[in-house]
């Protein structure tokens, strides 16, 4: 992707407001989500079900999402990545109201996957669109700023799964945090989209407007498909610590759910440095020895988590496996935007196809957790590192990338 300054855009200041916009909606976007993962175990408890059975429950949040990203590249064609954002903040709040209800108040399996189904569209389409306008902000400022959206999304994880261990430790009602916490992301994130890009500012490198191609063009690209299962590897490694970690030091090391969500936010909090400094080792080595690098790392990792006989080896190992989750997501969203008339088919197609890692992940996760243990099946991150190492060479630069030193921020 070349970072060039477009012969027409926007004023300067118009960017910085979006840039910063932008990464306000990621960092919701992550906030709100965390707040749901972090209270996994006590949900777990509260519902009487195995991990088998939280598996399946978690399967509706993969579900939604899948409905929802097929057609998002479409939708924001449509009616423009902020209003894509701005509903998907509704469905997302809506979302983690109705879990919450279900979960505390009706303990009803049923109206938790509902909840779960509408966080997954929600946070599904809010995602596409989010990296769609991010990718225009990058464009215009002149400079790889990816990976600092994606830190902002992990800081709002790391909040989350802070809040979200403190609500544990003080025994505060599962539908009272979500509740408040859909509040706070819904108000804000339709504030900031507010201050995205106008689409007609949407423009490729020589300054003329984005001409769109179909996402069935981009389904049709074998380039696209391979980031797309890199990207699909790298988000079940994400992914299955989102969702399993906490529960895998729970069970595995016999300590309460408050240590467990804080095992959790020790692995965002790696993960959140990692993108911090990706933009500069992106721009030093360059993005396939980055990708090639965090495949090792997040399969050294995991193994110091389930085979490392003490707490304080577990946790280690969940910093390890963060720095190694940190870049392989936003790397291939970037790689998929490498050129600008086809940023948001491929973006679609790209995020379509990693997603399915979030369906596939749940039960195969509650399954193998049934007859290993929970700890045990976490192994299935180093063999999905091993995969997207593979296939890495998909993603490196079509061109070089010069960053401009006048767009710094």
């Amino acid at each position: 992707m070349t970072h060039s300054a477009p012969a027409q855009s926007p004023d300067f200041a118009r960017v910085v407001r979006a840039r910063n916009a932008v990464a306000t909606v990621f960092a919701l976007n992550g906030l709100a989500v965390a707040s749901w993962m972090a209270r996994i175990p006590e949900v777990r408890d509260l519902l009487g079900l195995t991990p088998g059975e939280i598996g399946r429950v978690l399967l509706a949040l993969a579900a939604g999402s899948l409905v929802a990203l097929p057609t998002s590249g479409f939708v924001v064609s449509k009616i423009g990545a902020a209003r894509t954002v701005a509903g998907g903040s509704v469905l997302v709040a809506a979302g983690l109201t109705l879990a919450g209800v279900g979960a505390d108040s009706l303990g009803t399996v049923a109206v938790v996957a509902a909840g779960l189904v509408l966080i997954g569209y929600g946070s599904g389409s809010w995602d596409v669109a989010m990296n769609v306008e991010g990718a225009a902000v990058e464009r215009l400022l002149g400079r790889t700023i990816m990976p600092r959206f994606h830190a902002a999304f992990s800081l709002g994880t790391v909040a989350g799964a802070g809040l979200g261990a403190g609500a544990a430790a003080a025994g505060l009602p599962v539908v009272v945090h979500l509740s408040v916490v859909s509040v706070i992301a819904l108000i804000v994130t339709i504030v900031a989209s507010r201050s995205f890009l106008p689409r007609t500012a949407e423009v490729d490198d020589d300054g003329a407007p984005v001409q769109r191609v179909s996402v069935w063009t981009a389904w049709r690209e074998p380039r696209t498909l391979l980031i797309g299962l890199m990207v699909m590897c790298a988000a079940l490694i994400e992914g299955i610590a989102n969702d399993w970690l906490a529960l895998g030091l729970v069970d595995g090391y016999e300590v309460s759910n408050a240590v467990g969500a804080v095992g959790f936010a020790v692995f965002l909090t790696a993960m959140t440095a990692g993108r911090t400094a990706g933009t500069q080792l992106v721009d030093r080595f360059g993005r396939l020895p980055v990708l090639r690098t965090s495949a090792v790392l997040s399969a050294a990792g995991v193994l110091l988590v389930v085979y490392g006989g003490s707490l304080a080896v577990a946790l280690a190992g969940t910093v390890v496996w963060g720095l190694g989750a940190a870049l392989g997501f936003p790397l291939g969203m970037s790689a998929a935007s490498d050129d600008p008339r086809r940023a948001a088919a491929r973006v679609s197609v790209v995020a379509s196809v990693g997603y399915t890692a979030f369906l596939a992940g749940p039960p195969i996760l509650g399954w193998l957790g049934d007859h290993e243990g929970v700890l045990h099946a976490l192994l299935v991150v180093a063999v999905a590192a091993v995969v997207a190492g593979l296939v890495s060479p998909a993603a490196r630069e079509q061109q070089p990338t010069p960053v401009e030193a006048a767009a710094r921020d």
